[in-house]
């Protein structure tokens, strides 16, 4: 069973960023569970906007596998 934070976020959560162009992939990794999600955005966003995007798409995962 992972630990997950009061408010249903993962404890651990590690943000991978790999550049492809003008592009970002960011795949955030749930370090309890080992699940792992993906997103891509324009290279030029904020880093902080990408990862709460793959967090939310990890959180949503998440929920989806309990």
């Amino acid at each position: 069973m992972a630990t997950h934070a009061d408010d249903g976020a993962p404890a651990e959560v590690y943000f991978e960023f790999t550049p492809y162009g003008r592009s970002v992939k960011v795949a955030a990794i749930d370090a309890a569970t080992g699940t792992e999600v993906s997103v891509i955005g324009p290279a030029g966003a904020a880093r902080a906007d990408l990862e709460r995007l793959a967090l939310q798409k990890l959180r949503a995962r998440l929920r989806a596998n309990a």
